[in-house]
């Protein structure tokens, strides 16, 4: 997990698929974690136009080809498990260059396509979360506060 989360943070740019406004959700206390450590990262939800973090409102885009710049964006995804391979089909094709599937958002078989598809740069089992993980990861990747 320590390599795939550094190289995670090495990306210039983030997303979360599944921010949330529901403060109760993880996607938006993993949203929120990106804003508080001063990341540029962009909310991917097909459902919303806009959420709600940290007193600001953010625009949402529907998918990881939507994404402002996927070739430079790591993705943090917060689906459930029968979103997450589709998901992570559409990053792939997109150019997204790293993965962190977040605890309860994958199944085996999306899990195995992240690995394969991802070598190196996917993070996911072993109770990895960026919210517990993150800032070790960040560190690992010489990355402080939103930059490299």
């Amino acid at each position: 997990m320590q390599s795939a989360a550094k190289a995670f943070f090495f990306s210039p740019r983030f997303a979360v698929a599944g921010a949330s406004s529901d403060t109760r959700k993880f996607g938006h206390k993993v949203f929120a974690w990106y804003l508080a450590h001063d990341l540029p990262v962009t909310p991917l939800n097909p459902n919303q136009p806009s959420i709600h973090a940290r007193s600001s409102v953010f625009a949402t885009v529907a998918d990881a080809s939507s994404l402002p710049r996927p070739t430079e964006t790591s993705l943090s995804v917060i689906t459930p498990p029968p979103v997450t391979l589709q998901l992570l089909k559409e990053a792939k094709q997109a150019g997204v260059q790293a993965v962190w599937l977040q605890p309860g958002s994958f199944d085996e078989q999306s899990l195995d396509y992240a690995k394969k598809e991802w070598p190196g740069a996917a993070v996911a089992g072993g109770g990895a979360c960026v919210l517990v993980h993150g800032e070790d990861a960040m560190g690992a990747a010489g990355r402080r506060e939103g930059k490299l």
